[in-house]
């Protein structure tokens, strides 16, 4: 049986890859990448020629099986766009089913998005909470950020550039205007990492479209501030509601996330 490898790439500067990761994907058997377009431009630049094959979002089912399979003949590499695979990228499925069938699952640790934004972010970097990205539909992408707008961490989620504008809307409105950093292009000619406040960044990306794909690193809650303000439990009852959640659930859950008694978020409700 065949080693399945998690090879990290370079998130955007091809010498970002480390040489441990060079070796095992010239030594695999098969290389399953995310986009073979991006693949074949880290393999033409160090001359590896292990034969590719695509694994994305849209296929990772249906090629499962023809992987795995891979792995009885030979070691497997798999890789993302760029990154850390199975890190909001795929990569889930195919860990999970080869841990479960006995294969060996090796990490090859290298270049990450969420820990590369959250060290230059200049925000506190001892506890974090990272998220992924953010849902699309704004109730969802509330009740998410109301679950997390006590956290002392500090929060790293991505965002897409036509969504940007929204989330940080949305953020202000839930979490108040908090330190932030927007990191884009990282590691490429064009890094840019903004950093100020919520409402600063709405001001500067409305007067500038935002272009690419953003890692958003977010201060947690000043400790003066854990206790939430009554818009803030208005706006979380708001949406557990709008989500079909019954009226005691939703003050029960509010109640537990705002530091507010449940019985006074039930009548902020009536």
């Amino acid at each position: 049986m065949g080693k399945l490898y998690v090879v990290a790439t370079p998130i955007g500067n091809l010498e970002d890859i480390t040489l441990r990761g060079l070796r095992i994907l010239r030594e695999a058997s098969l290389i399953a990448a995310e986009d073979t377009r991006r693949a074949h431009i880290l393999t033409r630049r160090y001359e590896i020629e292990t034969p590719l094959t695509s694994y994305f979002e849209g296929n990772k089912i249906t090629k499962l099986e023809a992987v795995l399979g891979a792995l009885d003949v030979g070691d497997v590499a798999l890789i993302s766009e760029a990154g850390m695979p199975g890190l909001s990228d795929p990569g889930y499925e195919l860990i999970h089913t080869a841990i479960q069938r006995g294969y060996d699952v090796v990490p090859i640790p290298g270049p990450t998005a969420p820990i590369t934004a959250l060290v230059v972010s200049g925000l506190p970097t001892d506890a974090f909470l990272f998220l992924g990205y953010l849902p699309r539909r704004e109730s969802r992408r509330r009740r998410l950020l109301n679950q997390v707008a006590r956290e002392e961490y500090t929060i790293i989620v991505f965002e897409t550039p036509h969504r940007l504008l929204d989330s940080l809307a949305d953020i202000e409105a839930v979490l108040g205007d908090r330190p932030l950093a927007l990191c884009r292009e990282m590691t490429k000619v064009h890094e840019e990492i903004w950093r100020g406040t919520v409402s600063e960044a709405r001001a500067v990306f409305s007067d500038r479209a935002p272009r690419g794909e953003f890692t958003l690193v977010i201060g947690g809650v000043a400790e003066e501030e854990q206790r939430w303000n009554e818009e803030q439990v208005r706006s979380a009852l708001q949406d557990l509601l709008a989500d079909g959640m019954r009226r005691p659930d939703a003050a029960k859950r509010v109640a537990e996330l705002s530091g507010w008694d449940r019985s006074a978020v039930y009548k902020l409700g009536l």
